[in-house]
């Protein structure tokens, strides 16, 4: 005889299979509307359940993409398990049917980085990234930047300095987190005037990582204080007759033709976005040329005639010296060629999409990764000219 509670248990066992025949059903559907959209465009093989994960390493991804790259020049889809696919694209006449077609950034790979530094540009699309931009170009013109040509020479002396002493005790020297002060001492004079000495102050076993953790809190508080100051008329013209503006004091400043300005939660978000633009992703490029100057040691030598021709008698660049290292400039731009410190973006397809060649994708939740490195023919070669 069949108990009540029986009973429930059946029917709850029935919902449950029911339950996982619609979803697997569902899954079905859309990994064959996912394989139909893409069709046209052939790719590495996948596992229908693990896609391509199983095929890429931690250490070897770049290597493996690079590799898919040379076999498909153009564009290949990337199967992220078997429900979640984008098209890697790697050539720049696709790339720029991508940038020219006004999509909106893709949320599942830039979600990732709100917790850290909230909705800034980096994160920002439609009105309100046009806004944001508006309000910040200010921040960017020759006269703001050209007061910080002395700033960063003053940071980078000091990291030379430290490597004076490193290399007296030991034959090499691991760059990075050297560099990592350093921009991130430079970021913290050009946008908030605060000489922080975390080059210098850091104890032996701490990381940048603690002292990129402290600047983010020194975030609210400065926004605070500066905010407060600017209510004093006083205060407000010795921030207006300053011999340089500093990155806060433009935000803080800049108003819209409407005569609004940034809320601080808007405030928080953009300086924390120019606290890891300026300072993490500048000390990989950085570390990335100068470990292709080591390797190309008569491309280094250039380089140094050259500014050394260039200053003269004098030991520090100027804003006049930077339009004249025609060589330098050269090959820092080719280190970020072959060494991009951020290697790819994505986009959201809001409406459909066709390519110069015919080929089509439909709108719907197709993240664009464009890896910059690709769009040339020899990505590890280093080139002069």
């Amino acid at each position: 005889m069949t108990t009540p509670s029986s009973l429930l248990l059946y029917l709850a066992a029935g919902f449950c299979l029911i339950y996982v025949l619609l979803k697997a059903i569902q899954l079905y559907r859309k990994r064959q509307q996912l394989l139909k959209a893409f069709e046209s465009f052939p790719g590495p093989p996948s596992h229908w359940l693990y896609g391509h994960s199983s095929q890429i390493s931690q250490d070897g991804e770049l290597n493996q993409l690079l590799s898919w790259a040379k076999k498909y020049p153009y564009a290949y889809p990337r199967w992220f398990g078997g429900f979640m696919v984008s098209l890697t694209i790697n050539h720049p006449d696709y790339a720029k049917t991508v940038f020219g077609h006004g999509d909106p950034k893709a949320l599942t790979v830039y979600k990732f980085f709100i917790p850290w530094i909230g909705k800034g540009l980096l994160i920002l699309h439609g009105p309100k990234w046009f806004q944001h931009r508006r309000l910040l170009t200010p921040g960017f013109h020759y006269d703001v930047l050209k007061p910080y040509v002395s700033l960063m020479a003053e940071s980078t002396k000091v990291m030379l300095d430290k490597w004076e002493r490193l290399i007296t005790v030991d034959k090499s020297v691991e760059l990075f987190e050297h560099v990592s002060l350093m921009t991130l001492d430079s970021i913290m004079k050009c946008a908030f005037s605060c000489h922080s000495n975390c080059q210098t102050d850091s104890s032996q076993g701490r990381r940048f990582q603690e002292a990129c953790r402290l600047a983010h809190q020194h975030t609210d508080k400065v926004i605070k204080e500066r905010k407060t100051s600017l209510q004093d008329q006083q205060e407000l013209e010795k921030i207006q007759k300053k011999k340089y503006l500093d990155f806060l004091d433009i935000l803080l400043c800049a108003k819209d033709e409407n005569g609004a300005g940034l809320s601080d939660e808007d405030l928080r978000a953009e300086v924390d976005t120019f606290m890891f633009e300026g300072h993490d992703t500048t000390a990989s490029g950085v570390s990335w040329l100068l470990y292709c100057m080591a390797l190309h040691p008569e491309h280094q030598q250039r380089c140094r005639e050259e500014i050394k021709e260039i200053l003269g008698d004098r030991e520090t660049i100027q804003w006049d010296d930077l339009g004249k290292m025609t060589y330098s400039t050269m090959c820092i731009k080719e280190s970020l060629r072959i060494y991009p410190p951020v290697p790819g973006v994505s986009r959201l397809l809001s409406k459909p999409i066709t390519f110069h060649d015919g080929r089509t994708l439909p709108e719907g939740l197709f993240s664009l990764f464009l890896l910059k490195a690709q769009f040339y023919l020899q990505p590890h070669t280093c080139h002069s000219h």
